[in-house]
């Protein structure tokens, strides 16, 4: 709930040190546009995601539980959420509060997903359209952000598989049916990247050949010259260590240091994290990944496992503060890497859909036990590591047969 002061600390001691524009430190990183392809102006909307829900003065992008809180009925909203397309985005194991996420759901007139899975959020859906997956179509060129400006771009290595089609045409497809078809001036995706890397003078061919393509820098050396006078976009151009602007807005303008909740007897903080060879959920059906890692563990300090009992591999379920207990079972890795007051495991397991056969019901998802969030205030993102869960080791799911 304090991740913009976080990491306004976190910016401050770096200035403090001299971090920015010196080796070793920050240098100035560049990145080249990729033009967009011709066509007519959008309209403005009457409303969109900063007219709805709470108001936070410095979000940059919509905040997804603020749309969700729209949907629901009791809620008296100017804006209310009606429908719903949810692409490449399993919000089941995304969005924390599970009751808030199928209120939500429930209180739709319609929703689609778009996925290249059947993940659990397709069920929720009224509509699937299956999407094609990453090595089957071409997607929007990258242009990185590093030391020299470079692009990339997603050739298919196959053909689409079954009846998936990429989001591209879908879209087209649905923008025509809408009478949008000036919006959607090609026949096929490829012509805009065609033209767009022709514009930045280079071909689908060459990159074909390359993969990627570094442009020289323009904007300038990526370090500061020894004694070098630098204008920061700041009112004095100096860096800004405390901030008018946040006092203006009624927050603190120099970080404050913020006590969290610590965890009851008996239970632990429930801390997540990512795995280098999954991306979130997606992946953990992917036959090659899966067999890197077929589920997660629980990470738990050996301290806590000597006064619990556990040994490593033993199978156990969490229950959190709001006694919402794991679907399904976790296996135990006893391990120093943890501390004794948290408990840790990967993201993207615990998956609910039989039709994912490797990922079914292996490891626990996180996001079921994660019922408490904290709100920063300055820009609305959702602090979700403030759960606290006790370790089961009886079966809490198994029917009782009298």
């Amino acid at each position: 709930g304090d991740d913009s002061q976080r990491a306004r600390a976190m910016a401050i001691l770096n200035a403090l040190l001299g971090s920015w524009g010196r080796r070793g430190g920050f240098y100035f990183k560049e990145a080249i546009k990729v033009p967009d392809f011709p066509s007519p102006a959008y309209p403005e909307p009457k409303w969109g995601w900063k007219e709805i829900g709470e108001k936070y003065p410095l979000a940059q992008m919509g905040i997804t539980t603020e749309v969700m809180q729209c949907a629901l009925p009791d809620k008296d909203n100017k804006y209310p959420v009606k429908a719903m397309m949810i692409a490449g985005t399993n919000i089941t194991k995304s969005i924390p509060n599970k009751k808030l996420l199928e209120d939500a759901i429930e209180a739709l007139d319609f929703m689609v997903v778009i996925d290249t899975m059947p993940m659990d959020v397709t069920g929720y859906a009224d509509v699937v359209l299956p999407e094609c997956t990453y090595l089957e179509r071409y997607d929007d060129i990258r242009s990185a952000t590093n030391r020299e400006p470079s692009i990339a771009v997603r050739i298919p290595a196959v053909e689409p598989k079954y009846d998936s089609k990429p989001a591209w045409w879908m879209a087209k497809q649905i923008g025509e049916r809408l009478g949008l078809g000036d919006y959607f001036n090609y026949d096929d995706f490829k012509e805009v990247i065609e033209w767009q890397l022709k514009e930045m003078g280079t071909s689908l061919e060459e990159m074909e050949k390359i993969g990627v393509k570094n442009y020289p820098r323009k904007s300038g050396p990526m370090y500061l010259n020894e004694d070098e006078t630098y204008h920061f976009p700041t009112a004095s151009g100096k860096i800004q260590l405390y901030s008018q602007e946040l006092l203006d807005l009624g927050f603190d303008p120099l970080p404050n240091y913020t006590k969290h909740p610590e965890p009851p007897q008996g239970f632990y903080r429930l801390n997540y994290g990512r795995a280098p060879m999954h991306t979130f959920s997606r992946t953990v059906n992917n036959p090659n990944l899966n067999d890197l890692k077929k589920e997660n563990d629980l990470w738990v300090n050996p301290k806590v496992a000597r006064i619990i009992g556990l040994k490593t591999g033993q199978e156990v379920w969490l229950k959190n503060q709001d006694d919402i207990i794991s679907s399904f079972a976790i296996k135990v890795r006893v391990t120093e890497r943890v501390r004794w007051d948290s408990v840790y495991m990967v993201h993207g397991f615990g998956h609910e859909n039989k039709k994912l056969s490797r990922a079914n019901g292996k490891g626990i998802n996180d996001t079921e036990l994660i019922s408490k969030i904290f709100t920063d205030p300055i820009m609305g993102g959702t602090g979700m590591r403030g759960n606290f869960v006790t370790i089961l080791t009886e079966n809490p799911n198994k029917n009782t047969e009298i």
